[in-house]
């Protein structure tokens, strides 16, 4: 198979990396041998391309894994409305909330006995207050880590390759690409995921 290009990380006037979604976008453009962009409504095949593909590209990615930059905890009251029937409270999720985490910081879905996401809800019968560890939506570029940034534009490129460029070849070089950087990503994060104290087995605590 072909080789990707090694992405050209644009600068500002003062030499400092620019980091915004239409950089990541042309990165992983440059990455296959297409043309860029300028903007993400760019009326061309790349710019409609990424414009489709980024915003569900960037929420896929954050809530496929417990990214320590992308990670919030908060404190929710219960909603004033109880569930009908099967739970006895209901609390509104946080409005950049992407996936549950656990407070011990394992790797794995809450059973479902604990509890039921509705829509925007949490249905369960914990008592109110309860505090949420949590995967949130990150919009600004700036904050994410290196290597999510690595991952974003790889996924983007496998995304986007063959609509751009029309060539299966391209594609599947940039697939596997793609898989070996999330591998390697993962495997970093979770290396820098401090040990965390497991005072409960459980993905969110009432207040005592």
């Amino acid at each position: 198979m072909g080789r990707l290009r090694p992405p050209q990380f644009p600068l500002f006037s003062n030499g400092a990396y620019m980091t915004d979604s239409v950089s990541i976008c042309n990165l992983a453009l440059q990455r296959i041998g297409a043309k860029t962009i300028s903007a993400l409504t760019d009326d061309t095949t790349a710019g409609r391309a990424c414009n489709r593909v980024y915003p569900q590209a960037l929420d896929s990615e954050l809530r496929a894994h417990p990214w320590s930059f992308a990670r919030g905890r908060v404190q929710i009251a219960a909603d004033s409305v109880d569930p009908v029937f099967g739970y006895a409270k209901r609390y509104l999720l946080p409005s950049d909330w992407l996936r549950i985490l656990p407070t011990n910081g394992v790797d794995s879905t809450p059973v479902q006995d604990d509890f039921q996401i509705e829509g925007r809800y949490l249905l369960t019968d914990m008592a109110s207050p309860i505090n949420l560890v949590y995967i949130k939506r990150v919009t600004d570029e700036e904050t994410f880590d290196s290597l999510f940034i690595e991952l974003l534009i790889a996924r983007i490129a496998a995304d986007v390759c063959e609509k751009v460029t029309q060539s299966n070849t391209k594609k599947a070089v940039a697939r596997e690409h793609y898989m070996d950087m999330k591998k390697e990503a993962r495997r970093v994060n979770a290396f820098e995921r401090p040990p965390q104290e497991p005072p409960e087995d459980v993905w969110l605590t009432a207040r005592r």
